[in-house]
């Protein structure tokens, strides 16, 4: 990320600062000029003058203008993305800085694959918040893939992943519970009336599953075995609520981990042989902290001493 602002601060000859990068992602966020400048607090002449000096320095049109619109262009979309993270990393940088020394405060960003052991989460939240009081969290839902991205960007500090999980530069404790696999399947299907799946039930059913080529998808390959090739896989998901509403529709099976949210017209039924996962709350190794975040890493650590 500080590579990326580097190379923009030198398109942009040094000039650009965190407060045109909001100019720009009110506007995105408006597509209207006028509605922007009024929320901004500035004049419209001012606000346009601005955004063409951004697309000037950075050499790329970030802008389709019309009459009552305006809309970004495949290169500002790009440029939106990385905007917003810079100005999250510099807003959580101010935050941290500004900390009481007396009283623990801050934010605490924790991003959370969909999973039971969620539930060990919240009550280490809970926990941790009766001592610190002022220590807020922020929560985001993700897959493994999309959580260890924005703990590389710095926007979270810790995630929980699902094992199997390449974990080399993280620190992480392992989580109690087990997740356990199976499918979600609409109440119409055949297969419904069973209480548990056995590798090759699924062929000939409409399959939804979790992302291709990640080690998850393995694990559920294998235990499929040579039926894997012959299951009709009609789509792929990174969050279960769409998912279950496209097998819903499709009256199909989703492959998944109980949960403990209830579907209307869907029934979970395990995998035989049981298929059990673990997940681990993990966070950068040598790593620079707040001391809000570094006061909760030392506060899970001894709550799992034992584990």
């Amino acid at each position: 990320m500080y590579f990326y602002y580097s190379i923009m601060k030198q398109k942009a000859g040094g000039e650009m600062d965190i407060r045109v990068l909001n100019y720009f992602l009110m506007v995105a966020r408006e597509e209207n000029i006028t509605r922007a400048s009024q929320l901004l607090h500035i004049t419209q002449p001012t606000l346009s003058r601005q955004l063409m000096q951004l697309e000037e320095e950075l050499g790329v049109k970030l802008f389709q203008r019309s009459n009552h619109s305006i809309y970004l262009t495949n290169d500002g979309l790009l440029f939106r993305r990385r905007a917003q993270e810079i100005v999250n990393l510099a807003d959580k940088a101010q935050a941290e800085l500004k900390q009481d020394t007396d009283v623990l405060s801050g934010n605490i960003a924790i991003g959370c694959g969909e999973m039971r052991s969620a539930q060990e989460i919240a009550k280490l939240i809970t926990d941790f918040q009766n001592i610190y009081p002022f220590v807020q969290f922020e929560l985001y839902s993700g897959n493994n893939e999309n959580i260890k991205e924005r703990m590389e960007q710095g926007t979270l500090d810790l995630g929980l992943l699902l094992e199997p999980v390449n974990v080399v530069k993280y620190d992480f404790i392992r989580m109690r519970t087990k997740e356990q696999w199976g499918v979600l399947i609409h109440k119409d299907n055949p297969l419904s009336k069973k209480q548990v799946i056995y590798p090759g039930e699924l062929v000939g059913t409409k399959v939804i599953t979790i992302h291709l080529d990640t080690p998850v998808h393995h694990e559920l390959a294998s235990w499929s075995g040579d039926f894997a090739k012959e299951m009709e896989s009609c789509a792929n998901y990174n969050l279960l609520y769409n998912a279950v509403i496209v097998a819903k529709e499709k009256k199909g099976a989703v492959i998944c981990v109980k949960l403990d949210n209830y579907y209307d017209d869907m029934k979970f039924i395990p995998f035989e042989p049981k298929l059990e996962l673990t997940s681990v709350l993990a966070w950068k190794d040598r790593q620079s902290y707040s001391k809000a975040t570094n006061t909760f890493i030392s506060f899970i650590k001894d709550c799992y001493k034992h584990n």
